[in-house]
């Protein structure tokens, strides 16, 4: 759930990236921080583990426009894709207001993208969310490789109740403020419901 400080007159937001290992949730974090990161004053934060992987935890607040007055504040995150590391993408859910799901577009990622869905609406409902609710979108990420699977077939698999859908080719930058965009204006309408 969104904090409200209301000494800066801020509502700071959590936006968290999930999906399967490599699927590019750590690339779209890494795009939008350096195209924003003069300007936006954010810090990218990522921790080791104890293997040679690195487990991200992006953070960088981002700027988005007001509510009642109360300026927004998106802070954005991401899960390791590694299932081992469950007990932390369920701790980086804590507190979530709107979730970016990073699906990898090749057809042998299929399994392990289904695989992170079942897992984040499992952990979703361990923290008391109702996924049917939360602010949701779906980034079809890879677009560009020659393995990728077309966008239909991908929606068929993947959509789990019409969320918006995004494609995406993150390193380049395409879909990845667009993604962004919405999944910040859905986080903003349930804001201004409650």
């Amino acid at each position: 759930m969104s904090f409200i400080n209301f000494a800066s007159r801020e509502i700071n937001c959590k936006i968290v990236y999930y999906g399967p290992g490599l699927g590019g949730k750590t690339t779209n974090l890494q795009y939008i921080f350096a195209q924003t990161a003069g300007k936006a004053g954010g810090k990218m934060i990522s921790l080791a583990t104890e293997t040679d992987r690195t487990l991200f935890f992006d953070f960088l607040p981002l700027d988005l426009g007001t509510v009642r007055g109360f300026k927004t504040r998106f802070h954005l995150y991401t899960v390791p894709g590694q299932v081992f590391y469950d007990a932390s993408r369920k701790l980086i859910l804590r507190g979530v207001d709107g979730v970016i799901f990073v699906a990898d577009s090749q057809e042998e990622r299929m399994d392990a993208n289904l695989e992170a869905i079942e897992n984040l609406q499992g952990n979703l409902k361990e923290h008391g969310y109702d996924f049917m609710k939360i602010p949701y979108v779906l980034q079809l990420n890879k677009r560009d490789l020659p393995s990728a699977l077309p966008v239909e077939g991908l929606k068929s698999h993947l959509s789990r109740k019409e969320e918006p859908v995004f494609e995406a080719v993150a390193f380049k930058g395409t879909g990845v403020f667009e993604t962004l965009k919405e999944c910040g204006r859905l986080v903003l309408a349930e804001l201004k419901k409650g």
